[in-house]
Formats: C-alpha cells, sequence, structure tokens
C-alpha cells in the first residue's frame, strides 16, 4: 500500500533489493558429527551401548550419514587416550561432556580418521555450536583443537604406547593377569584397528568362486574375509543365500558339535543366529532358542534368506524344558563380550554395563539347565564371547567338579584349520584377537567340548 502525506506525493521505493544475509557455512559431514556427538555422550556420558543408541538414531539423517557418524565415534572411542593426551597440554581445566568429545572427535578425526585440519576442526565448531547449552564453548574447541592436532602423542609417534594408553585400567588389568603383559599388550593393540568383515559360505555355495567374485581372502578356519567394509546386501550371493556375517571366531565353537543329518541339536542363546545356520545347514535337527524375540526375527530373516531350516524358540532357558533330550547342545552364554572389543569399541568404557558375579552365576545356571536336556552319550559346547577366564576355563573347571557323569572332549585344532596356540592345555579353545593379527584378529572367544558319559 502507497504511503500518502498530507500535500505530499507519494513516496518513492527503490526497485533494488535488499542484500541476501549471508549463508551461514555449515561444513560437510555436519549431520554425521551431530550423531556422532550423540552416540559419545550417550556411551560416555550416559552409560548406554552403541547398539541401544544406534537403534535410535534420528529417522532424517541418511544412511551415509549414519555410518560416517558411527566411524567417528568409533574411533573415539578406541582412540580415546591418545585424544585426551594430545588435548591434555592446552587445557587449564579438562571441560566435561559434549564438549570434551567434541575436541576428541576433532582430534581423532585429523589425526587418524585422515580428515584434513581444518575441516576436522571446522566440524567439531559447528557441532558443539548446534548443541543445547554448549555453544558458548565454541571458541574454546577452536583453540584447543588447532593447537593438539599439531602436537601431541599419536599413532606416528614410536614413543607412544597406543595400546596401553587406549585402554582402560580395568581391562588392560583383567588381561595382564590372565595372559600376561605381552599378550595384554597384543590384544590391546588388536583392539585399535577397524575389523574386516567375516562370511561364514552356506555349505552348498562354492567358496572359492565367492571368495574371487567379491575379492575376499578364504582364511584357513574356512570363513571369507574383507578388509574393506562393503554393503553386505549388495554382494555377490547375497540374495542367494550363498553367506551370512560372522566373525571368524564366532564360527568355529559350531563345529565343535560335530552336527549331522538328523541329529537333534539345541542351540542355546542363539541369536544372532549364525550358529543356528551353522548347525541346520548340515541336514541336523536344529531347535534355535533365545530370550529376545527381536533378536529372534533376524535369525528368521537369516534363515529365510539361507532357505535354511530351524525350529524357533522364544523362551527364558531356565524356564523353558524340552519334550525330549537333544543329541548335541550347543551353549553360547550371556557374558561380559570383552572378546568382541574390536567390534563395539563402546565396551571398555561401560563397565558397569555388566556384573561379572552376575554373569558367572548365570553362566552356571544355564550350564547346570542345559546338562539336564542333553542325552547319555551327547555333547555340550560351551562358549562365551568373552577374554576373561572367569567366564570362560573357571566356569568349566567349576563345572566339571560338581558333574561327576562329564568330561572334556580335546579340541583338534588340525581339524578346525586353527594354529596349535589356539587350544590350551585342557583342550578348550582360547581365541584371542591377536591371533591371525597379520589378516586382520580374530574376536575373543573360548569354547569347551564336554561329554555326557553312558
Amino acid at each position: 500500500m502507497s504511503d500518502h502525506r498530507k500535500g505530499g506525493k507519494p513516496r518513492a521505493f527503490s526497485a533494488k533489493p535488499a542484500p541476501a544475509p549471508e549463508p551461514v557455512r555449515i561444513p560437510e559431514g555436519h549431520a554425521a558429527r551431530q550423531e556422532a556427538l550423540r552416540l559419545l555422550a550417550g556411551v560416555l556420558d550416559g552409560g548406554r551401548m552403541m547398539s541401544e543408541l544406534t537403534d535410535r538414531t534420528p529417522g532424517d539423517i541418511s544412511g551415509p550419514d549414519r555410518a560416517r557418524a558411527g566411524a567417528i565415534a568409533n574411533a573415539v572411542l578406541r582412540r580415546m587416550g591418545q585424544a585426551d593426551a594430545a588435548l591434555a597440554p592446552f587445557l587449564q581445566r579438562t571441560p566435561r561432556g559434549p564438549v570434551l568429545h567434541a575436541m576428541r572427535m576433532a582430534v581423532v578425526e585429523a589425526l587418524s580418521l585422515g580428515t584434513p585440519v581444518h575441516a576436522a576442526v571446522d566440524g567439531a565448531v559447528a557441532a558443539i555450536k548446534d548443541h543445547p547449552g554448549a555453544s558458548r564453548f565454541a571458541a574454546l574447541v577452536n583453540a584447543v583443537t588447532r593447537k593438539a592436532t599439531g602436537a601431541g602423542p599419536w599413532a606416528e609417534d614410536d614413543t607412544v604406547d597406543a595400546a596401553r594408553l587406549n585402554t582402560p585400567g580395568w581391562l588392560w588389568g583383567r588381561l595382564s593377569s590372565a595372559y600376561g603383559q605381552a599378550a595384554a599388550h597384543a590384544i590391546c593393540a588388536a583392539h585399535l584397528g577397524d575389523p574386516p568383515v567375516d562370511l561364514t559360505p552356506h555349505p552348498g555355495a562354492d567358496a572359492a568362486m565367492l571368495a574371487e567374485a567379491m575379492g575376499a581372502e578364504i582364511l584357513p578356519t574356512g570363513s571369507l574375509r574383507l578388509m574393506r567394509r562393503p554393503q553386505i546386501s549388495a554382494l555377490p550371493g547375497f540374495d542367494e543365500g550363498a553367506f551370512w556375517v560372522q566373525d571368524a571366531a564366532a564360527a568355529l565353537p559350531a563345529r565343535l558339535i560335530g552336527a549331522k543329518p538328523g541329529m537333534r541339536v539345541l542351540d542355546l542363546c542363539a541369536a544372532p543366529g549364525g550358529k543356528t545356520m551353522q548347525l541346520a545347514a548340515t541336514g541336523a535337527d536344529v531347535t534355535a532358542l533365545d530370550i529376545n524375540d527381536k533378536r529372534l526375527a533376524r535369525v528368521e530373516e537369516n534363515l529365510a534368506r539361507t532357505e535354511i531350516t530351524a525350529r524357533i524358540v522364544c523362551a527364558d532357558a531356565l524356564d523353558w524344558t524340552p519334550d525330549a533330550p537333544f543329541d548335541a547342545i550347543l551353549l553360547d552364554a550371556p557374558c561380559s563380550a570383552t572378546g568382541t572389543v574390536r567390534r563395539h569399541p563402546d565396551l571398555p568404557h561401560l563397565k558397569e554395563a555388566f556384573d561379572l558375579k552376575e554373569l558367572t552365576t548365570l553362566q552356571d545356571a544355564m550350564l547346570d539347565r542345559a546338562w539336564t536336556w542333553l542325552a547319555p552319550g551327547g555333547r555340550l559346547v560351551f562358549a562365551t564371547c568373552s577374554l576373561l577366564p572367569e567366564e570362560g576355563e573357571a566356569r568349566v573347571a567349576a563345572f566339571l567338579a560338581r558333574t561327576p557323569d562329564a568330561a572334556r572332549d580335546p579340541v583338534d585344532a588340525h581339524a578346525l584349520g586353527a594354529a596349535p596356540e589356539w587350544v590350551n592345555g585342557d583342550g578348550e579353545l582360547r581365541l584371542r584377537p591377536d591371533f591371525l593379527a597379520e589378516k586382520g584378529g580374530m574376536d575373543g572367544f573360548f569354547a569347551a567340548s564336554l561329554v555326557r558319559g553312558g
């Protein structure tokens, strides 16, 4: 509407548009860094597992940003000791919460993930600016991380013991006590690398052809190993059910069962289903039992894709009773999962997430109950993805002491394609992350084969 003044002419307006506001510069990868910051705060401040946090990732974050966020957060958790050492000389007081995590993120991105320093620093500053209640610390994040990325101990510095520096004291102490300083150091060094992807080929698939088609290496144990991290569903043979994802170490306990067509086998604590598929693919009559219905849904999906048949039961093993004895039982018991630290670097920072006494009590109870379901002459394989002897060797020794009709059946390393040192003096499988180190390592696992007299 024109503005008329008394006795005057209409006011003229310039046709020249007002200058546009300067656009806000958002660094590339901003959404990923914001999500990485949320994940780090959830683990380190909230004491929650990464898997739980990623299940709740906002739906508007793209797939590539999700993957990048996870890679950044995992790298920070693996290298947090080094990051803190790099930051310390430039901090009069150590900040808490997201401010510290943003600093760690910048340092690790620049010095471990190969992100250009300016991009890593700018990205951390932008992420903290958008974090509720923390934006006033953006200048501090900027100043400190620019200095820290140019100095401080890091992986390329031969004087830095990265394995020790990045391992929480409680875990270092337990591993040193169990295996000695040298072995503990090798295990913790293996935790620092991004692990490869292992696949178990379907028995009906041509493993050599699969390996060639996807550029994988066939390990001595029979697993296929990819050093890159591909989109699994895009790999040759996925739609045909020619393989499933399973760490090379996790694939060995099921082989101790010696499953055969018609054998009645129970896979106890079955999810996510790799062992179930190994057992059922032999033609054995397999029952897969787990207490978690959501995880069992994944088992059913994998069975359908691979066209392998097994009976699915959702129940608490301590309440459930089978209708007939089993010829063999695989008990992959709940545990601290310390053998999977290289894949789940949040675990060392979540010591309070597990109660070792509670876990070992549960393992004993499950062993005792499963044994009552085993037919005379049958076999029970007890396994845990733990590096702690309390959850492996000690559990079997205690079980044998209270179970007169149980005996160990020593593991045959050669039959598994395993090195002799993977089997301990009692004939039990004891796998460590530093085994096969030149090929990318493996998860830590324990497994013992027990036979029932009569």
